[in-house]
């Protein structure tokens, strides 16, 4: 029993170690170096204590990258809407975990080990800054840009374009798609985000597996 004790603070500290050191340690190493174009497009992170979440200002290039989300009943169209936000998860504990209340074992194993990934689409009005779960950057269109075409990437496609999964939300408006890959905790929702900002041309940590040491690694190293 005492080997199993240390054996269990030695993985404890050893993950506690790489995600210090995830966290200290950019992502691009030596950032991304200097731009003097424009930083006129402005991405929202939204975090809670075990995921995040990127919201884009819909407009024109939004609606033309994602009009399929239109076309499958998202009311991108309604002057309410301010935001687009997209987030990355594992497909079962994705769908079957709304809120905490509704937390089931099977569907938590899913996501602690190895699951298909899905894509959650929700829209959102304005949302105010500053606020303690809200980060906001200011990129450049290029970098915008290639953001927008990770995240498109990010949806798992037939010959007909994304495909939804039918039936699944938590509210009226948002969606449930498939995902390209496959989802572990190790390398979940957050790693995802963290992805997608390096895309923007934002500096993240090495590894950020959780919320919090992402929010950390956004404000150490930018």
């Amino acid at each position: 029993m005492k080997r199993l004790f240390r054996a269990c603070g030695i993985i404890i500290g050893l993950f506690v170690v790489a995600v210090a050191l995830g966290t200290l340690v950019p992502r691009p190493l030596f950032g991304p170096g200097s731009d003097d174009a424009p930083k006129s497009r402005r991405i929202l992170v939204l975090s809670n204590p075990i995921h995040t979440d990127i919201a884009v200002p819909l407009d024109d290039v939004v609606l033309r990258t994602f009009g399929f989300l239109l076309d499958d009943g998202m009311p991108l169209d309604a002057p309410e809407v301010k935001y687009l936000v997209f987030g990355r998860g594992s497909r079962e504990f994705y769908i079957a975990t709304p809120t905490w209340d509704q937390l089931k074992p099977m569907p938590l194993l899913k996501g602690l080990t190895l699951d298909r990934a899905a894509m959650h689409i929700d829209v959102a009005g304005p949302i105010p800054e500053p606020h303690p779960e809200v980060n906001g950057f200011d990129v450049g269109e290029r970098e915008f840009g290639a953001m927008l075409a990770f995240i498109k990437d990010s949806f798992y496609e037939d010959a007909e374009g994304p495909l939804i999964i039918p039936g699944v939300g938590y509210g009226s408006f948002d969606k449930f798609y498939e995902a390209d890959g496959y989802f572990t905790a190790l390398v979940g929702c957050n790693t995802w985000t963290a992805r997608a900002l390096r895309e923007a041309g934002i500096t993240t940590g090495m590894w950020n597996p959780l919320p919090v040491t992402l929010r950390w690694s956004l404000e150490l190293h930018n």
